[in-house]
């Protein structure tokens, strides 16, 4: 698997390579190439980015052409081997502020040391590499292989591909590199010999790009989506409601597959959640165990989606594992809520609200379940009345009798919106009507 490490390491970097790395465990992928040409970038990906690298199996190699500068320094001391492009350099790894300041005194020198720690606990067993990568961070740190001063104190360390790879101390080992290749495909070329390879290379796309953007507001995305989606749910047929809020939750769900967090399954098992309520809604309202048991599926997929899960790993119920996409989703819901309650407030009544069950007038006297909305004599007084269908029926839904709106369903099979009906009988839930034929 080679995947690539371009401009500044950012969060689109991160996702590609988180995704990368679970692919290559899915499809038992020996090795992960990383073709880097960085400048640097943010601290905090790179430390998401080298925690990945660490839960990847196999054996990871940085191939750096033509730069791996500061962070790409961090990153390419997490991998198993360092190569270099012929002209490739390495090197100048010093914090500094974002906008390329220097940071404060002190707080540069708790940085520092906490780098070189870090930098020290992922290369053990790796010859020279973190005395060498902690020259590249600490500008008085001197770099000494046996009598010989690679660097002094007072200036960071920077390598060329030729100086990586020569050799010191004794016995001899290469400073830092694993070899040098003329281009990628002869890397690979040596590391996977004459056997038949797969090779898979991926790249960043627009893709990444937005789903930054799209996860930077996601608790906006799900709230709205499932707002919309509860809308769809109160009214009449399938329209505008319904299709925004797919559209808005399909984009969550692909915010979260392109960062790296979930493949298909958390989809798989919204849709199945989805397929419970409308079941309910349609074939058998009141039973509530269909809808409950599919909005528990739905709201557990959105975790899902959201959360680090590797394939190599058992699924642990961690707090660390589940805090933030609960907390995201719970955010979500306190936006749904607030946005039905300022729609509740400001928006003009009109054919949205006819239309919602959820309003009184909507649901009418038919209702008597749990005392309902009005007496049970109202109810069975409705019986013979003839009315129309507001909604189609198939078999539930919505009519209209004496220009009052009354939950509904046929005994038997459907009618379309506008057919005549008349009421024979009524249920805890509704009204029980029947098509009047033409």
């Amino acid at each position: 698997m080679v995947i690539p490490v371009r401009e500044e390491i950012a969060s689109p970097v991160l996702y590609i390579i988180r995704r990368g790395l679970k692919e290559a465990i899915d499809q038992k992928a020996d090795v992960v190439v990383l073709d880097m040409k960085t400048p640097g970038g943010a601290l905090d990906v790179t430390f998401e980015i080298m925690e990945a690298l660490g839960r990847f199996p196999g054996k990871t190699v940085t191939y750096v052409n033509t730069e791996a500068i500061s962070a790409g320094a961090f990153i390419s001391a997490m991998t198993t081997e360092i190569w270099f492009a012929p002209t490739g350099v390495i090197g100048a790894a010093a914090p500094v502020l974002a906008a390329g300041g220097e940071i404060d005194a002190s707080m540069k020198q708790k940085i520092v040391s906490y780098l070189r720690a870090r930098v020290r606990a992922v290369s053990e067993g790796k010859g020279y590499r973190g005395e060498v990568i902690s020259a590249m961070i600490d500008a008085n740190y001197e770099l000494k292989v046996g009598d010989k001063v690679i660097k002094p104190k007072g200036e960071l360390l920077s390598l060329t591909a030729s100086e990586a790879n020569e050799l010191h101390g004794d016995p001899a080992r290469p400073l830092l590199g694993a070899g040098t290749a003329a281009t990628l495909d002869e890397l690979l070329t040596r590391k996977l010999g004459a056997t038949e390879a797969t090779i898979r290379r991926l790249e960043i796309t627009w893709s990444e790009d937005v789903a930054v953007f799209l996860n930077s507001i996601r608790p906006l995305l799900l709230g709205l989506g499932l707002l919309l989606a509860f809308i769809e749910f109160k009214t009449a047929g399938f329209g505008v409601f319904g299709v925004s809020a797919a559209v808005l939750l399909a984009a969550v769900f692909f915010g979260h597959y392109i960062a790296g967090f979930s493949g298909h399954e958390p989809v798989l098992i919204f849709v199945l959640g989805l397929l419970a309520v409308m079941v309910e809604l349609i074939f058998f309202p009141g039973i509530v165990v269909l809808a409950a048991g599919g909005l528990l599926l739905m709201l557990g997929s959105l975790v899902w989606s959201m959360a680090d899960i590797w394939p190599n790993e058992p699924i642990t119920f961690s707090g660390e594992l589940f805090l933030e996409p609960i907390a995201n989703l719970v955010a979500a819901l306190g936006v749904a809520m607030v946005l039905g309650l300022l729609l509740a407030r400001f928006l003009p009544r009109g054919w949205i609200w006819d239309r919602m069950v959820l309003a009184a007038s909507v649901a009418g006297a038919a209702q008597t379940a749990g005392g309902g909305i009005a007496t049970l004599e109202a109810a069975n007084s409705l019986i013979g009345a003839k009315g129309v269908a507001v909604t189609a029926l198939y078999p539930s839904g919505q009519v209209e009798i004496e220009g009052q709106r009354y939950e509904a369903r046929l005994a038997v099979g459907s009618v379309e919106r506008g057919a005549p009906v008349i009421v024979r009988a009524r249920s805890e839930f509704g009204l029980v009507v029947e098509a009047i034929e033409s």
